[in-house]
């Protein structure tokens, strides 16, 4: 069978709803149909004398760019606090202001503005970099917005740290000084050079790579103008960005296990897509071989995102049914059209069904209520601590970059029925969803990573048991009928050895078209991508691992 039974909600009496609050206030008229009127206390006290009415509406064009030249030209002459008086946020205005000239270096500082847009105002800012004996010119574009203050009327600016520079957002600093840390020359497992040139979709890796690892190397830090990113979870965290060198540093070198020829292939079958994500893994070790997201630059959701990864969770979810001794590949194990949970019926996609078939076909089939069919029989923390204990997921990972290691909460009734097929609260990314199929390959965990523990003593993550013999065997066996006859059999046509895949489809809402998933392994090499918003997995995601398969 070579379809995909997608997920679906048809009623129920509970509502999986997460909702706003909404507040309204009624205004009463008087007995005679009198319009309801607004009682101000006069300032003075005396009757009679009204408050001056605050003014409402949007801001007219005057208004913004006489706003927005008054508080450039105050910044511009370094009145740090006139300039903040004009924000709605003076505090934090008048202290990021104050220091910006000390934490630059800028002088002769210059304020463009151009033409409004509506609320907005661009403008230029052009300076002089002065720092001990290095100078150097720099110039750059960003903007602000302009907002009418609800208490009292006046049009204030809504500060943010973009003012100050485009890549600014919150703690994070605008500085001119000596490096953090050396620069570094990354190179791959078989010592290739990877630069951001030739390799653009590791430009924001090899940052990171750098904010970590610089100082261990043997290279020497330079003077440049740069990003200094506030430190926050290693999920979210993102690396400093220089801006410009004065002076270079000596790179030192940094030895990766990227492999320069998967990378390369990775980029290449991401590439074109509006929005795609792979990773590449060496099940025997955890090695990471190839990262690579379009668009290129921006937010690394192959490593740091957080998605639903849809029909790719079976993987683990029937490891545990077949731990558990509640099913087996050649065991009978219909999947119903309907199955109610919770209050919730679950129906799969064009209410298909596969009457008498065994476990192993609903698996090659994507079938999920086969899956759904199992929660009354399940804990609730059954799937968590399968994810957790055999798949090490959500272990806080050391991989030498920040990363996102998953996430499958405790959850009951529908909600955890979703769960079992990838919906619900379950969250993964490529790195996550990668590394599951390398736990089945191998036969146990091996915790992904980029650069070798040894360099920095850093302990790897260790799952705490590993899938009974018996069920490492199975899964296998269910991921190579996937990936010979089911629905990743397209995909994967031609490819030999020792292969396995599962597709998914991850549905989100207010999207029309789901998310693709796809995860495979050949010999020791695994492979998952996501391709948002793009249909089945098979036929979206399926490619992309499939190029990266192949180059491995």
């Amino acid at each position: 069978m070579r379809r995909e039974v997608r997920y679906g909600l048809i009623g129920g009496a509970v509502a999986l709803v997460v909702g706003g609050v909404g507040g309204y206030t009624l205004l009463g008229g008087s007995g005679d149909g009198d319009q309801a009127q607004e009682v101000r206390a006069a300032r003075d006290g005396k009757p009679g004398d009204a408050a001056p009415e605050v003014k409402s509406g949007p801001l007219s064009a005057e208004e913004v760019t006489g706003t927005a030249g008054k508080f450039l030209d105050a910044w511009r002459a370094g009145a740090a606090d006139k300039a903040a008086a004009l924000t709605d946020d003076a505090k934090a205005a008048a202290v990021g202001l104050a220091a910006y000239p000390k934490q630059t270096h800028f002088t002769d500082l210059k304020l463009t503005p151009g033409k409004a847009t509506g609320d907005k105002v661009a403008y230029t800012v052009a300076a002089q970099i002065s720092y001990k004996n290095l100078k150097a010119p720099v110039s750059y574009g960003t903007s602000l917005t302009v907002k009418r203050d609800k208490e009292t009327g006046e049009p204030r600016i809504a500060w943010a740290p973009s003012i100050l520079h485009p890549k600014l957002g919150k703690g994070d600093v605008l500085r001119t000084g000596e490096a953090e840390a050396p620069p570094i020359k990354a190179v791959d497992r078989n010592g290739a050079e990877l630069t951001k040139e030739a390799h653009p979709a590791l430009a924001g890796v090899l940052d990171s790579l750098r904010d970590k690892y610089g100082k261990k190397t043997d290279g020497k830090p330079g003077v440049e103008l740069s990003v200094h990113r506030a430190r926050g979870d290693k999920a979210t965290q993102q690396p400093d960005e220089t801006l410009k060198v004065l002076s270079k540093g000596t790179p030192g070198t940094l030895k990766t296990t990227l492999d320069a020829k998967v990378q390369a292939a990775a980029e290449k079958a991401v590439k074109g897509k509006p929005k795609a994500s792979a990773v590449a893994l060496k099940p025997s070790t955890g090695e990471i071989l190839a990262i690579a997201n379009s668009p290129e630059k921006g937010f690394n959701t192959a490593t740091q995102g957080s998605l639903a990864p849809g029909s790719t969770m079976k993987i683990v979810t029937a490891s545990m049914l077949i731990d558990k001794g509640l099913t087996a590949p050649g065991k009978p194990h219909p999947c119903e059209k309907f199955v109610t949970v919770g209050g919730w019926k679950f129906q799969n996609l064009n209410k298909t069904e596969i009457k008498d078939g065994t476990f192993a076909q609903s698996f090659a089939a994507s079938c999920n209520n086969a899956f759904i069919s199992m929660a009354p029989k399940l804990a609730d923390d059954d799937l968590t601590k399968q994810a957790r204990d055999v798949f090490g997921i959500g272990l806080n990972w050391q991989t030498g970059i920040p990363t996102f290691d998953g996430a499958v909460p405790v959850q009951s009734d529908a909600q955890m029925a979703a769960s079992l097929i990838g919906q619900g609260g379950v969250r993964m990314n490529p790195l996550t969803v990668a590394s599951v199929a390398a736990t089945v390959q191998n036969g146990g965990f091996h915790q992904p990573y980029i650069v070798a523990p040894s360099l920095d003593g850093r302990a790897l993550a260790k799952a705490p048991r590993a899938m009974k013999p018996d069920t490492a065997s199975a899964v296998k066996s269910l991921m190579k009928l996937t990936a010979t006859s089911g629905t990743a059999a397209e995909a994967m046509s031609g490819l030999s050895g020792d292969i396995g895949a599962k597709t998914g489809s991850a549905e989100v809402d207010g999207q029309e078209k789901p998310n693709a998933w796809f995860t495979a392994y050949r010999g020791d090499i695994a492979a998952a991508a996501v391709v948002p918003a793009s249909g089945h997995g098979g036929s979206n995601a399926g490619p992309v691992v499939r190029s990266i398969l192949s180059a491995g």
